[in-house]
């Protein structure tokens, strides 16, 4: 079963947001750095490319309209990274970074295959988080 298709079977992980973090991982297995990497870099996955440029040189039209995410394991904890990354609209409802750990409703129309099942599930979100974490 590849990445994509695993996510679409799991359910969202309830998860306690505390200041601007979610201080416990979402699974009880941490999270793997190069499967992280694996999920932001894949283009039909974490997406993260379309909008962020990173330290990816084998990857070629990275975007420009967010932030860098070389340094983002220096610029935020790993709870913080955690909550970036599962919902960022909780810390800024106007934000356009899609919420990865947030199961979308009908309402939000994302097609019948993705009503109540999250983008990423718990595990690739520690795995992605891992990584980040990695970008010093």
């Amino acid at each position: 079963m590849s990445l994509f298709a695993s996510a679409v079977l799991q359910a969202a992980v309830a998860f306690t947001v505390v200041g601007d973090g979610i201080p416990q991982p979402l699974t009880a297995q941490p999270g793997d750095a190069a499967r992280g990497r694996a999920i932001v870099a894949n283009r039909q996955q974490g997406l993260c490319l379309l909008c962020h440029p990173g330290p990816f040189p084998e990857e070629r039209a990275q975007g420009t309209v967010a932030g860098d995410l070389a340094g983002a394991g220096g610029r935020w904890t790993v709870p913080q990274l955690r909550l970036r990354v599962a919902d960022a609209r909780r810390l800024n409802p106007a934000s356009p970074m899609p919420a990865f750990h947030v199961p979308p409703t009908e309402a939000q129309r994302p097609g019948r295959a993705w009503v109540g099942k999250p983008v990423l599930d718990a595990q690739q979100v520690e795995d992605v988080v891992a990584f980040l974490a990695t970008l010093k």
